[in-house]
């Protein structure tokens, strides 16, 4: 699994917007300078979440941006979905949407497996999770692997 610039910046300014809290707006300027991401680019993802009803905006003076609902009820799946589209596919496809032949017929169930991992993880981490840094267990355990920081 890849995570592009686009969802990595998306998650981020969502990070951004659950550490400020259900009734602060923040302008863009702001999260791009905090996280480090060019204004331009970040204004393009705020409008896929704010589409994607992940985040709401307010014009004016006290305007900005503000997640739509909950940090807590926010997967992280949800952000990358609307910044990216799927969380796996293959060659562009899902992997339902696929088939194969001869002694690559088991690669379909592997996918799919892949695929069931990352949605249980993503899927199970809220924004608030990430941004309280209380991970659960369950993934904490996952990355206290010490072979999991290694790149083979």
């Amino acid at each position: 699994m890849r995570i592009s610039a686009r969802a990595d910046y998306a998650v981020r300014a969502a990070l951004e917007l659950a550490a400020a809290g259900e009734d602060t707006s923040l302008k863009a300027e702001a999260i791009a300078e905090a996280q480090g991401i060019p204004h331009k680019f970040l204004e393009g993802i705020l409008g896929d979440l704010r589409r994607g009803g992940l985040v709401i905006s307010q014009r004016g003076g006290k305007g900005g941006y503000r997640l739509a609902r909950p940090a807590d009820s926010i997967p992280i799946a949800d952000v990358i979905r609307v910044a990216d589209g799927p969380l796996v596919s293959v060659r562009g496809v899902r992997p339902p949407d696929l088939s194969y032949i001869g002694p690559a017929e088991s690669l379909l169930p592997l996918w799919i497996a892949v695929r069931a991992n990352v949605r249980k993880i993503l899927g199970e981490v809220t924004l608030a999770h990430v941004a309280a840094a209380k991970l659960p267990d369950d993934v904490l355990s996952l990355a206290d692997d010490p072979e999991a920081w290694t790149n083979p």
